[in-house]
């Protein structure tokens, strides 16, 4: 991939921001499977929120709304700190 993606490659970048930060909130509201240790949920969400971090510093963004990924992190952040 180039440093400036496609159209394409744009959407689907911005999907699985998407799918992380629909991740991070179903776990900070407690709606994951019980079955989960939380060790493994903190490592989720901390993997996910560094997915959106570095995803966030992209300079390829145009008029994308990340309020609810720069949410997410914020939520993220406190639920492992």
């Amino acid at each position: 991939m180039t440093d400036t993606p496609t159209t394409e490659e744009l959407a689907r970048h911005y999907t699985a921001m998407g799918h992380s930060v629909d991740l991070i909130n179903d776990i900070v509201a407690g709606n994951q499977d019980d079955n989960m240790e939380a060790v493994d949920l903190q490592d989720t969400v901390t993997r996910n929120v560094d997915h959106l971090e570095i995803m966030l510093a992209k300079d390829f963004w145009t008029t994308e709304d990340m309020s609810a990924a720069n949410a997410a992190v914020t939520a993220g952040k406190s639920y492992v700190a």
